[in-house]
């Protein structure tokens, strides 16, 4: 690897006005405004890489700041002094002595760590002309390993016991990459049941989307019982007892609220309930595991789980059955594989959130990684897509018959087109000027 230099780092404010068409509403977050922190990294050599974290609109400025206080442990450095010790630069981002006060590991300076790893794994991947699910598919188990910190989770997973996952992935793994390359990797969608989309636009989507192969279907739940009733009636109907519901709650109710909830939903077969409670409540999702095994649910959540330190709480209290990473939520794919590893000790299947933006574009790079070379499984797994905004990245994400198909341009697909960038910069860009003019006010939730 040559010596690249990284001597540049901008991030822009990019935001989309979906919350004018309730597109990803749920009963938590009823207007949001799908948005990203954008990070561009530029190279002495003319290499670049690219990378983000997702936010709902408000707050994106302050994501904007931490990536900017982070930039000073990026710029100078060079990429193989990075990759050669990729778990001490993942340190030195997150253990600060000064900046670790404001997380450690969590909320916004975690996303905006997130933002910067991202955009470095894309242009490490670049460099070396491969899509990221290969770069780490082909990387040699012990250099996999020494990008992971290990820091507070040994108690769960010691580096052999990961070393030693990783190298019984050898066995089978051509097979699997190329059942990946011809059939690709199953995924679900939760693109025709919004909480705020009307019985009429539910109906439709949901027919648009059996009649193109799709099967696993997730239905936004949790304002009103009655509707949820009505609604999940519905779809349970359209999908035939042969497909597969999923509900989800994001964080909207108590304990004994979610129990009691989702039993009364329990006659639609859900296979798990998303997010029943607070997510950083551990021992509340254990007793709701605890409550709804007899009716056959699970329980699925991580979307918002700060950090590996949570999730290997999550699994060593047999508090989900489903593992939902996220790709920009955690430390970037450093953190992500640490959960990939540990999940697979625990023998917990790992279902990915995505959609977003750019969500379904970085996190079909991490499950195929899982199941070439360490899951070797796809019992009960399946990934989350969301049909919004990939028109926005070179390289959108491809789905056939219902599965994510292997990306291979090089890279972690996470470069936006310019003219996407330019015209959504919050709040100069010409879509939200266009929003703020006279003729056409703005939502209140466009506002920072």
């Amino acid at each position: 690897m040559s010596k690249t230099e990284i001597v540049r780092l901008s991030v822009s404010d990019v935001r989309f006005p979906t919350s004018l068409e309730q597109h990803g509403s749920d009963a938590m977050h009823t207007d949001p405004d799908y948005s990203v922190a954008y990070v561009v990294i530029e190279t002495d050599d003319g290499l670049k890489g690219y990378g983000l974290t997702f936010t709902l609109g408000k707050g994106t400025e302050i994501v904007l700041c931490a990536v900017e206080a982070l930039s000073g442990f990026v710029i100078g450095k060079h990429l193989d002094e990075i990759v050669n010790d990729f778990r001490g630069f993942y340190r030195q981002l997150t253990s600060d002595g000064q900046m670790r006060w404001i997380g450690p590991e969590k909320g916004v300076i975690q996303l905006a760590t997130a933002a910067v790893l991202n955009a470095v794994w894309d242009l490490w991947a670049r460099s070396e002309g491969k899509p990221l699910w290969k770069l780490l598919v082909d990387m040699d188990p012990k250099k996999l390993i020494s990008c992971i910190d290990f820091r507070y989770i040994t108690d769960a997973l010691t580096e052999q016991e990961a070393l030693d996952i990783l190298l019984k992935g050898q066995e089978g793994k051509r097979q699997r990459e190329e059942q990946m390359l011809e059939k690709g990797y199953p995924a679900y969608t939760t693109s025709c049941a919004w909480l705020g989309y009307p019985d009429q636009q539910l109906k439709q989507l949901c027919t648009e989307a059996l009649s193109t192969g799709w099967t696993r279907f997730k239905v936004k739940v949790g304002a009103d019982l009655q509707d949820d009733i009505r609604r999940c009636r519905l779809i349970r109907q359209m999908i035939g007892p042969s497909g597969t519901l999923m509900i989800d709650a994001n964080q909207r109710w108590d304990v004994g609220e979610a129990v009691t909830w989702v039993t009364r939903l329990a006659e639609f077969r859900p296979l798990w309930i998303e997010e029943p409670t607070s997510p950083d409540d551990i021992l509340g999702h254990a007793a709701i595991s605890k409550a709804l095994a007899p009716l056959g649910i699970g329980v699925a959540t991580g979307e918002q789980c700060h950090n590996r330190v949570m999730f290997k709480q999550l699994l060593q209290a047999s508090a989900l059955q489903f593992v939902q990473i996220d790709s920009c939520r955690l430390g970037s794919v450093n953190e992500n594989l640490a959960v990939l590893l540990m999940a697979c000790k625990f023998q917990v299947p790992v279902c990915p959130h995505a959609g977003g933006v750019g969500l379904c574009e970085l996190v079909q790079h991490l499950i195929l990684f899982d199941y070439i070379c360490v899951s070797a499984s796809l019992d009960n797994r399946m990934c989350e897509y969301v049909d919004h905004l990939h028109e926005h990245f070179k390289s959108p994400v491809i789905i056939r018959d219902a599965h994510y198909m292997p990306p291979k341009d090089p890279g972690y697909s996470t470069e936006m087109l310019e003219e996407s960038v330019r015209r959504h910069q919050y709040p100069q860009g010409e879509v939200w000027q266009e929003l703020q003019s006279p003729a056409k006010r703005a939502r209140p939730s466009a506002h920072s």
